[in-house]
């Protein structure tokens, strides 16, 4: 798939919604800016989305070796060959980019020559599994209990969280909610097909049974919706990149976003107590879904990102009212 952006490769690099899939990069120079040192904060690298790289290859036009950052503690080469992950330059990413437009997402290889390779595609996989927290994780010491369902979880959605006195209760995928008291439940981001999470769409079904205050990101969208009784679907090459414009139903409101997804809800086959919410301006696309009575919804895109402007970080604002509220809209 391609990303759009200028910046945040390190970023881009470390985001388990990534798994799987070769990046290309249509911005004309990376790795300018080098690659920042791992310094861990409050249980979470500081610099990252994550403590890996997820992606399995990365293509890019033109290659800067000769970095310049005062964060900077590598090259992107360097960090790279440290992880074992594929790389390619010299390629004309915005014509590769045009191709996937108008071909749509397939399965790729990066092959030296003489080598073959039999391609796989990764959405035949269960990609949340493999990124997920293989065990539950506490963060913070906050007023606030928040039950954080990990399906490949951003770093900086449990930042967010942090700075809004919580106490995050992060556990994997395929949790069951049996036992525990929580204020709040977060559906993180992550890779893949969401049909593909059948326990964690029974697990919200479970939490929907109560008045509990729920926000899903990203996958956390098609997850909510899937467990509403919706349908998703997937889209031909994804929205990945910066600066995506959404809008606010029922209102001339425009936010500016950053995302990364390749399925999409569709809000037809959403049932009685739910509407659309945010819509996508390029291709009319769903952007967030809520109900109309209880505190539940969720977001396509990405609140916590802060690559440019932070327009819609007010959604995690939105949240802990729903949470200080008891549950009430």
């Amino acid at each position: 798939m391609f990303n759009t952006a200028m910046t945040g490769y390190p970023e881009s690099l470390t985001d388990p919604s990534y798994k799987g899939q070769i990046l290309v990069v249509t911005y004309p120079l990376v790795g300018n800016y080098g690659v920042p040192e791992l310094l861990i904060d409050n249980g979470i690298a500081t610099n990252f989305e994550s403590d890996k790289l997820h992606l399995a290859g990365l293509v890019i036009a033109n290659y800067s070796g000769d970095y310049s950052h005062w964060a900077a503690g590598k090259s992107l080469g360097d960090w790279l060959i440290e992880h074992n992950i594929p790389a390619i330059c010299d390629v004309d990413t915005r014509a590769l980019t045009r191709h996937i437009r108008s071909k749509g997402a397939m399965p790729a290889g990066i092959l030296m020559d003489g080598q073959d390779l039999e391609l796989h595609d990764p959405n035949e996989d269960n990609l949340v599994a493999l990124v997920s927290t293989p065990e539950p994780i506490t963060y913070g010491n906050g007023r606030k209990r928040i039950l954080l369902i990990d399906c490949g979880v951003k770093n900086n959605i449990i930042r967010c969280l942090l700075r809004r006195d919580t106490t995050i209760y992060r556990v994997p995928w395929d949790f069951d909610p049996a036992e525990g008291q929580w204020d709040g439940v977060l559906l993180s981001n992550g890779p893949g097909d969401p049909k593909q999470c059948g326990p964690t769409i029974e697990t919200i079904r479970k939490l929907m049974q109560h008045d509990i205050p729920i926000f899903g990101i990203c996958l956390g969208n098609q997850l909510l919706s899937l467990a509403a009784g919706a349908d998703t679907y997937k889209l031909p090459y994804g929205h990945r990149g910066h600066n995506q414009g959404v809008i606010m139903s029922g209102t001339p409101r425009c936010f500016i976003t950053s995302q990364n997804h390749g399925y999409a809800v569709n809000p037809a086959t959403l049932g009685e107590g739910w509407e659309e919410w945010f819509t996508n301006l390029n291709d009319g696309s769903n952007e967030g879904i809520r109900h109309k009575t209880k505190p539940w919804f969720s977001v396509q895109f990405h609140p916590e990102a802060s690559s440019g402007p932070t327009d819609t970080e007010f959604l995690f604002d939105l949240f802990i009212d729903r949470i200080e509220q008891g549950g009430r809209l």
